[in-house]
């Protein structure tokens, strides 16, 4: 019998070079809140968190660069969407 996959450990493989300087998403300062939840629940690498009082927290560090939140929220959630700059950003290792 197979056992369930971890998907923390397989993105624990990936390495991830993070832009601290020059953020590649930026969420609106009045992002419409259900389209956050949304983004919360379909983000594959779990960046936006819905926290206890309701609000959504993003970091944009460990991004898997896969453009849901682009499709899904650009303009009613997120102000900026763009990939990361040359050496920066997500390196895929399978593990």
């Amino acid at each position: 019998m197979t056992s369930p996959v971890n998907v923390d450990v397989k993105l624990g493989v990936n390495k991830f070079n993070v832009d601290e300087e020059h953020p590649h998403i930026v969420v609106k300062a009045d992002a419409d809140k259900q389209a956050l939840e949304l983004l919360a629940k379909a983000c594959p690498a779990g960046l936006y968190k819905k926290q206890d009082d309701g609000s959504v927290r993003f970091d944009y560090a460990g991004c898997l660069e896969c453009g849901t939140c682009r499709i899904l929220g650009l303009g009613s959630a997120l102000e900026q969407w763009e990939y990361p700059r040359g050496t920066f950003g997500v390196e895929f290792r399978y593990g």
